[in-house]
């Protein structure tokens, strides 16, 4: 069943007939007489084994000169989008695939050729997580048996290869319809010779193809001390007892195509089909046609139509005395753009969500970018007034960006199971998973860990522990030890404290997103692999938000808020004491005596305003409108703290300091916080209209400023703001000061459209 090899016996090229796509650029590189195509690199998504991240591994690559990698971990494809992204970024192709570890067999990287072969490998994976325990996928070896002609199978010899090796290759030969070579790895470890020759004679026995793999655990030898690490973590062990488990040299790094291609200079066919393998797989991440669901809208509607329909339904409800002029035009500019981008099912979605949980009597609320849209007011989605705000669209969608929308939703915490349950029942679990999150080492789970692996006595671990460990490892400095009585200069604390370092971010394990919902037209598992959750009626995909926006596939946040369960009672409490029914909709809006409360600092309970520093702040501010309430939430946060922004705002606002604009164009981006940036739409907007930034480029700074996934790197944008602002007339020092402004949103600061939704 399976393809082999001709004749040409177990050290013989693939033929060129077998193997679609041999000879073209991606091939066997045999024009430079180099290996164009390094196979079987690990990633640290094979969690405790992996020692690098998987853009480490794609750009040392490229950065090598090799043409392809095949990034492939075990049981998973849960780094595969991120292999994919640098590659992209890096010009090298990635060959996509997932190393199959069956209970009863040698490993088996699977590489899909096409579409078909994709969907029936994340199908196989999907069922060996369904079929084992959490994070503990069980597979064996017949299950190949279920993979398509559309994929290769490299299967990876053991260290020591034996008989029942060649059964095996014969076995899975025969078992499947892909086409099987039979793998070979050099470990540096003085047998390389005599294992080559007999898996040579085991390939050549079963008619297939010996093919090179570089088996690379890691980018770069440097992190060999880590690979080290990371199994003595996985097996419980300590350093100095490990044994045959540590690395017997450092050679499991990414090597460059010339010294691959020198040491398998007796063996140059088998680099050659390595080449072939890679040139057959056509697949890329790209390939993957995500369609959204096509919601059903009644009297023959199509989605777009019924978006129209709903929205400005929902207008009139919301203006009953006519809908303004200025979100008039909010509407048909949003609507134009959804028509355009082909969006319009994926408010619907929302919008049926939102109104099946006010349909049973469950409060939600939209939040995030979703605040600037108009559209998402009047379905009923946001509750942020479009007429009362100057919602910026492009912080949401953006024709430029390229990126699907993101809308958050919160509901109650205590019935959101509700709405979870109705989106399973109906879309099917077959069509609708939670998100993934990416659990990562932090610095003092790291220290922990490490800490063990080295026998670090309780107290030296509780010393170490104690000091300033920076969020992503950078760890006290000398003095600091010091003083606790502890010797830097000690290589094993020298090593933990480097090593702590190196696994900084690491991903530990996937947990699920708090809420986010990956919903398809087709088949989930045809996507991406699914598993049971730990909370019983939850399936979760493997990828996580980035790698969803990183694909361009839309996702539902269905996230829980306790305040709203506080809110619902506390609307059960009037009702019983005092006959008043409200909603949401209908609580007063400026009531004065709420507002002599909040001005008083009397805020305890109070979302968004019950910490210190938040009471703080109250009686400074004296909020007396809802904007000054927006201003209230976003003020007391790292980012305006540090950009030197609440000061001179408090002072503008006590008429201590006079309100002065630098120029008319900025005037229209400050007035309404008095001339001091505030929020992350103000910082991008001064980008635009004061240094000439592009629409696309404001958005790389908005990434940079971004709070929920890192912590922003906005330096890099430095030169030209400067530039751009003195090219137009301002002042250097200005420019300086405005920059240093933006710099402290990379530490933590708000968009406006949080800061309304939360207010």
């Amino acid at each position: 069943m399976g393809g082999t090899a001709s004749d040409t016996g177990g050290q013989g090229r693939l033929p060129p007939a077998q193997t679609p796509g041999h000879g073209s650029d991606q091939g066997s590189g045999q024009g430079s007489g180099q290996p164009s195509a390094l196979l079987g690199c690990y990633s640290n998504f094979t969690f405790l084994a992996g020692a690098s991240h998987p853009a480490e591994m794609v750009e040392t690559a490229a950065a090598l000169g090799w043409q392809a990698i095949g990034v492939a971990d075990v049981n998973s494809l849960a780094g595969i989008v991120r292999a994919h992204s640098a590659a992209r970024d890096a010009g090298i192709r990635l060959v996509v695939g997932s190393r199959l570890r069956p209970v009863d067999g040698p490993d088996v990287i699977a590489h899909p050729v096409d579409r078909a072969g994709y969907e029936a490998l994340s199908v196989l994976l999907s069922e060996a997580n369904m079929r084992g325990s959490k994070a503990a996928p069980v597979l064996y070896l017949a299950d190949l048996a279920r993979l398509t002609a559309g994929t290769m199978l490299l299967v990876m010899p053991p260290r020591h290869p034996d008989a029942a090796h060649a059964t095996q290759l014969g076995r899975i030969r025969d078992m499947t319809a892909a086409r099987v070579f039979a793998g070979a790895v050099l470990y540096r470890d003085g047998g390389d010779e005599a294992r080559l020759a007999m898996l040579a004679d085991m390939a050549k026995s079963q008619q297939l193809p010996l093919t090179a793999a570089g088996d690379a655990l890691y980018h770069s030898p440097t992190r060999r001390p880590l690979a080290d690490v990371l199994a003595c973590i996985r097996e419980g062990q300590r350093l100095d007892s490990a044994g045959a488990l540590l690395s017997r040299n450092a050679e499991r790094q990414v090597l460059a195509p010339d010294e691959m291609a020198r040491r398998w200079r007796h063996w140059p066919d088998a680099l050659a089909n390595a080449d072939a393998l890679a040139a057959a797989c056509h697949f890329a991440m790209d390939d993957l046609s995500y369609e959204y669901p096509a919601e059903v809208a009644p009297g023959g509607r199509n989605a777009m139509d019924e978006l129209e329909y709903q929205t400005w339904n929902g207008a009139r409800e919301r203006y009953p005395d006519g809908i303004p002029e200025k979100v008039e035009s909010y509407l048909q500019r949003e609507l134009l753009l959804i028509a355009k981008l082909k969006f319009a099912p994926y408010f619907l979605t929302v919008f049926d969500i939102v109104r099946f949980a006010r349909s049973r009597g469950i409060l939600c609320q939209g939040r995030g970018s979703a605040a600037n849209s108009a559209v998402c007011y009047c379905l009923g989605i946001t509750s942020v007034d479009p007429d009362r705000s100057q919602p910026l669209f492009e912080r949401f969608i953006s024709e430029a960006r390229g990126e699907p929308p993101d809308i958050d939703v919160d509901f109650e915490h205590e019935r959101r199971e509700e709405v979870i349950q109705h989106i399973y029942a109906k879309y099917g679990r077959t069509r609708a998973g939670l998100t993934a999150a990416v659990i990562t080492y932090r610095s003092r789970s790291a220290l922990r860990e490490v800490a063990k692996v080295f026998g670090l006595s309780s107290d030296v671990q509780a010393a170490l522990s104690g000091q300033t460990w920076g969020r992503e490892g950078g760890g006290p400095d000398d003095a600091a030890l010091r003083a606790v009585g502890i010797d830097p200069v000690d290589r094993r604390i020298a090593l933990v404290r480097r090593l702590v370092t190196d696994i900084s971010r690491f991903p530990r394990h996937l947990s699920q997103h708090v809420g986010g919902f990956v919903i398809t037209r087709g088949r989930l598992d045809h996507l991406c692999p699914i598993s049971p959750a730990a909370m019983e009626g939850r399936t979760v995909i493997e990828w996580d938000k980035d790698d969803l926006d990183a694909l361009g596939l839309l996702k539902v946040d269905v996230l829980a808020l306790g305040m709203l369960s506080c809110i619902r009672r506390a609307f059960g409490l009037l009702v019983q004491h005092y006959k008043r029914p409200l909603t949401l909709a209908s609580v007063p809006p400026e009531d004065t005596a709420t507002y002599d409360m909040l001005c008083a600092g009397k805020s305890v309970g109070v979302f968004q305003v019950e910490s210190r520093a938040q009471m703080a702040m109250l009686p400074r501010l004296q909020p007396r409108c809802f904007h000054d309430l927006v201003v209230q939430v976003a003020i007391v946060r790292p980012g305006p703290i540090q950009g030197d922004m609440v000061h001179p705002y408090l002072r503008r606002r006590a008429g201590l300091e006079k309100v002065s604009y630098p120029s008319d164009a900025l005037r229209n981006v400050l007035d309404r916080t008095l001339g001091v940036p505030l929020f992350q739409e103000q910082a991008m907007q001064i980008a635009i209209v004061g240094a000439g930034f592009t629409g696309s480029e404001a958005d790389q700074l908005r990434r940079a400023m971004a709070t929920f996934k890192k912590h922003g790197d906005v330096s890099k944008f430095h030169d030209k703001m400067i530039r751009g602002m003195v090219a137009r007339g301002y002042d250097a020092d200005f420019a300086e000061r405005c920059f240093r402004q933006i710099e402290g949103f990379g530490t933590y600061g708000f968009p406006e459209s949080h800061a309304a939704s939360f207010a």
